[in-house]
């Protein structure tokens, strides 16, 4: 066969070394680059856009094209072009559009000519959203972020090896595909990220393919209500429009229609959408939003794209941009993402296009307002005929699957020649510049002597990282990290010194070490030591946790020692909250247990969507008493104590009490997510999400053998979800059942306990905010329910105040029913966002039906 493949590769070889470059620069009227500007071929149904200096470049085949250099806001210019196999220059200047307003009269009582041109267009957005059945397209994305101004340091922390200049430069070149209704696949076959010649980029053009055509649109991290379109079918409730004239592009008349927010807070865009005349899509786009809008980390951001005919009645995105600005903490920058679409293989959905055929008015009723009211045009809409199904789709139905992007494992291998021939836009000279510095500097940087550089800053210990924040010793180029907890915790996390009513003062010392791979491999041995010194008991530990497989995030872990736990094994109160009510309300709700343990714990993605953990857990189990009884409330002399016995109140048990033993319990969930989507990349997989709920099937178990004392069987099925409503807001919602049986024998510890919350500190938001820690916690049959509802500001960014602070409105609503708890009910409904990261809520419980507590709760919530 090798002469076969040398006599092809003599055939082939020729084809591949024809290819002419055509470049030059697109100006304006006055000789100035005109960044961003597009430049589409029509043979090929392929384009470019313009660097920032106005540079483009283009490699194509010898033969005879027909370009269409186009700018918002100025005349689109048309240029045919002989290109040999060389190198061609063609520069072309642009002059801003002239817009020609109709020949109308506008009366008082008129409307704007844009009113029926948006209408018009927002008739037929789904058939122009629609128009594509499936779609293909080679698209090259670039990413840049530069920092203008950066502070010496962000709260009282030295900021290291950020400089000002570009931060993040990064290319890649996909083969992106689409299928109706929502199909999408994405394989990125070159990336370029500069500085990081073994790294992969961020970019993903299954991201950036946003469309005007729907609704809403949502940006991932600007926004969690996401922006109203223009053509969003409400969109008259929401922006006002101007005519602002037309122009004649081809033979078309494209409007260009100026859109105005109404409402200074609403979700929404302003700037200039252009529409094609009598089809009523989509041109192009310049189109802004603000922090008005209610964008997150930026200041604003603008989105300019455009669209042209890639096949017969199909007009699909060519290029589009996303640029922004930010400042914060010292900090301020900007950057853009931009996408050029090229070489589009299209299967319409329609042999003929939907249109709007004008038709005429009804004649106005005879009274003394009709005179007064404009005349509208109205207009019958010619469905379209679809498309009959083609022999060979353009787009196999195997390319589409769960997984959603797909970096191939040379992405990142490609040499700069290969760069030059595909950079449909070509760098800025800072660009060249910076990957030239950054790719020069790399080996310095990965260099022991720099690294180590670097961590001697970082490893600087203070004042705050020990009380607050903990302590974090990095060896960077080892890749080993030591991490040492804070004395206090405000987040509910470990810190070292704690009080409560067993231990007194207790000491927990635990310090995690850390060792990771380049192949993402690696391994955690955390020591732990804790020592009580009222009850003078020394308590040790050791935990050894080894990830081996990213791409099943596959972890074993193997534990062991003699420790302390909260009876209830969800810890539902934290130590440092603990302390506090002890020492200042003599409110002791810490109930502890003492237990030698040994455990062993796996869990890993079986297949994409279905993951199974897994511990086996042989314990000794001793009960713990109380040995103090200091606190800052002051008491008199005789006045007994109101701290509680370390025995928690059950209603299910007439005495919580019990002598030690022994306990081998198994655990076992499987949670299966369907439709999972995941991104696969040459060292690793990341799952993302799915409009399908999360189901967990669950076992915990006990068995009299190996000198176990305790036997029982549990099971459960739950089902959780994360659904978004749009401007409305999201809601979240967790639901559990589970039964008991073969319950010979059990303690309070391995009853079902629940996350209860007796202090004016938000427990964790699934869960209860004034149910008791132990008093509902069963062995039996029980359902509990969790709902919450974030309306992310659509009811209080109508009030000024609230709009300004940008506090957000949530309600919840908890449900728990037991053998003893009967109906329980908690309503709650509360404000978040209030200085960020705060959040308060007014919380009222209900006994079957009978008002029981109230309550204040004060928590995290951004």
């Amino acid at each position: 066969m090798r002469p076969y493949y040398l006599f092809l590769l003599l055939l082939v070889l020729p084809t591949l070394t024809m290819a002419g470059t055509l470049h030059g620069r697109v100006t304006d009227e006055n000789n100035r680059g005109l960044p961003f500007a597009s430049i589409y071929i029509k043979e090929t149904a392929s384009g470019t856009a313009t660097n920032d200096q106005g540079l483009y470049q283009l490699q194509l085949s010898p033969g005879t094209y027909t370009l269409e250099f186009k700018y918002v806001g100025y005349r689109a210019h048309t240029e045919t072009v002989t290109v040999g196999d060389g190198a061609e220059e063609l520069n072309v200047q642009l002059h801003p559009e002239v817009l020609n307003l109709k020949e109308v009269v506008v009366k008082a009582a008129d409307e704007d000519p844009a009113y029926t041109i948006m209408r018009n267009a927002i008739r037929l957005r789904k058939y122009h959203r629609d128009e594509a059945k499936a779609w293909s397209a080679r698209v090259y994305m670039k990413s840049v972020a530069r920092m203008d101004k950066v502070p010496p340091k962000v709260l009282g922390i030295k900021v290291v090896d950020v400089d000002t200049g570009i931060v993040y430069l990064s290319e890649s070149v996909s083969e992106l595909a689409f299928k109706k209704p929502n199909k999408i696949h994405e394989r990125m076959i070159s990336s370029k990220v500069s500085g990081q010649k073994k790294g992969f980029s961020f970019n993903q053009a299954s991201e950036m393919n946003i469309s005007f055509y729907d609704p809403l649109l949502k940006v991932e991290g600007l926004s969690e209500r996401g922006f109203v379109s223009p053509l969003a079918n409400n969109a008259l409730f929401f922006y006002r429009f101007e005519y602002l004239g037309a122009f004649e592009e081809n033979g078309r008349t494209i409007n260009k229609i100026k859109v105005i927010p109404r409402r200074k807070s609403d979700p929404v865009f302003s700037g200039s959408i252009y529409i094609v005349d009598g089809s009523w899509r989509i041109h192009s786009t310049d189109l802004w939003l603000t922090k008005d809008a209610g964008i997150e980390f930026v200041d604003w951001l603008r989105v300019r794209q455009v669209y042209a005919p890639v096949a017969e009645q199909v007009w699909l995105p060519v290029s589009q941009r996303f640029s922004f600005e930010a400042a914060g903490l010292g900090f301020k920058g900007g950057g853009y993402a931009m996408g050029v679409y090229s070489n589009y293989k299209v299967q319409p959905a329609y042999a003929r296009p939907p249109k709007l055929e004008e038709v005429e008015p009804e004649p106005p009723e005879k009274d003394a307002t009709a005179a007064k009211q404009p005349k509208r045009a109205k207009y019958k809409l010619v469905a379209p005929e679809e498309a009959a199904a083609e022999a060979q789709p353009v787009i196999s139905e195997k390319v589409f699957s769960k997984e959603v992007l797909l970096v191939e494992k040379g992405a990142n291998k490609r040499d700069s020649a290969y760069w030059a021939s595909v950079r449909p836009v070509p760098l800025t000279q800072e660009e060249v510049v910076d990957y030239h510095k950054k790719d020069s500097l790399e080996v310095i940087k990965n260099s022991r002597p720099y690294q180590d550089s670097l961590d001697a800053v970082r490893n600087k210990p203070s004042f705050g990282s020990f009380l607050l924040g903990g302590y974090t010793y990095s060896n960077t180029y080892a890749r080993k990290f030591y991490r040492f907890d804070p004395l206090l915790s405000l987040t509910g996390g470990p810190s070292i010194l704690q009080y409560n009513t067993v231990e007194g003062v207790a000491a927990d010392v635990r310090l995690n070490y850390l060792r990771s791979f380049e192949d993402r491999r690696s391994y955690q041995v955390e020591p732990a030591v804790r020592y009580g010194f009222s009850n003078e008991k020394l308590n040790a530990k050791l935990r050894i946790n080894y990830s081996y497989d990213p791409f099943r995030n596959s972890v074993v872990s193997v534990e062991g020692g003699r420790y302390v736990y909260q009876i209830n094994n969800q810890n539902p109160i934290s130590p440092f909250v603990n302390t506090l009510y002890t020492l200042l309300a003599e409110r002791n709700y810490l109930k502890l247990y003492q237990r030698d343990f040994g455990q062993v714990h796996y869990r890993t993605e079986l297949w994409n969507g279905v993951r199974l953990s897994t511990t086996v857990d042989y314990s000794h189990r001793m009960p713990l008493e109380n040995t103090a009884d200091f606190t800052f409330k002051d008491r008199e002399k005789d006045e007994p104590t109101r701290f509680t016995s370390n025995i928690p109140v059950n209603a299910e048990l007439e005495d919580a009490a019990f002598t030690p033993h022994e306990a081998l319990t198994v655990t076992a969930a499987l949670t299966f997510k369907p439709g999972q989507r995941y991104i696969s990349r040459p060292d690793d997989k990341i799952n993302l999400g799915s409009t399908y709920p999360t189901f967990t099937l669950s076992y915990r178990g006990s068995l009299k053998v190996l000198g176990s004392d305790v036997q029982y069987n549990t099971a459960g099925l739950s089902i959780r979800d994360d659904v978004s409503f749009g401007l409305l807001g999201r809601s979240k919602y967790s639901v559990l059942g589970a039964v008991f049986w073969g319950k010979e024998d059990m303690r309070l510890m391995d009853y079902r306990h629940f996350n209860g919350n007796r202090t004016l500190v938000a427990g964790v938001y699934e869960g209860f905010q004034l149910l008791d820690y132990y008093r509902y916690s069963t062995n039996n049959r029980y359902l509990e329910a969790h709902y919450e509802h974030h309306f992310n500001g659509f009811l209080f960014n109508k009030i000024p105040l609230f709009r300004k602070l940008k506090w957000q409105e949530v309600v919840s609503l908890n449900y728990l029913n037991t053998q003893e708890s009967r109906h329980y009910l908690e309503l709650g409904l509360g404000v978040e966002h209030i200085f960020k990261v705060f959040r308060v809520d007014f919380v009222t419980s209900f006994q079957e039906g009978n008002r029981a507590r109230t309550g204040i709760m004060v928590g995290f919530g951004f």
